[in-house]
């Protein structure tokens, strides 16, 4: 197996989107934890987490979404919003936004390539790419390590983020562990 080039930032694999009970659920959940376990360990040291987790106080937009997933009001260390996965000595990046790329996520990664896998490809992976690609940096998204909140979402998520090529590339996990 080649060594994958750039750093993996695994986007949100939390109990919140993988528990079927959850109103966040994203069914394929568990279909892509195999997946990214294998992209982690071919990328070692180079894996960056990300957890989605509420504001402590909503403002703007985002009070009315609250008020829409009052459930999700808790805090960072709430069960729901613990990773699924271990992530070892990996950073561990909280945002209380769906999309993660800024000044704290670039620091952790440098100028790429990043490799993108996660949950939910329609709403934080797609959140994350776009803007990583507009700021310049080149993404690989892999899309059999990604679970959407549906199937029709995810596929719509992934022909949305195709339309940003060269800067987003789709890919799968096969391609990126053979180099």
């Amino acid at each position: 197996m080649t060594d994958p080039v750039g750093r993996l930032v695994v986007v949100d694999l939390q109990q919140v989107f993988g528990d079927p009970g959850s109103p966040w659920a994203a069914p394929r959940f568990e279909e892509v934890r195999p997946r990214i376990r294998e992209l982690v360990a071919a990328f070692g040291e180079r894996v960056v987490f990300t957890r989605f987790v509420a504001p402590r106080e909503p403002a703007g937009a985002w009070v009315d979404y609250y008020r829409q997933w009052p459930f999700a009001l808790q805090p960072p260390d709430a069960p729901l919003y613990a990773l699924v996965e271990d992530p070892g000595a990996a950073p561990v990046l909280d945002a209380s936004t769906f999309g993660k790329w800024g000044p704290e996520l670039a620091a952790l990664v440098g100028g790429g390539p990043l490799t993108v896998a996660g949950v939910a490809t329609d709403c934080c992976v797609v959140s994350t790419v776009l803007p990583a690609a507009d700021a310049g940096v080149a993404v690989r998204v892999v899309t059999d390590a990604c679970a959407g909140s549906t199937d029709d979402d995810h596929r719509r998520a992934l022909d949305l983020m195709g339309l940003y090529a060269p800067l987003v590339e789709l890919t799968t996990t096969a391609d990126v562990l053979a180099g």
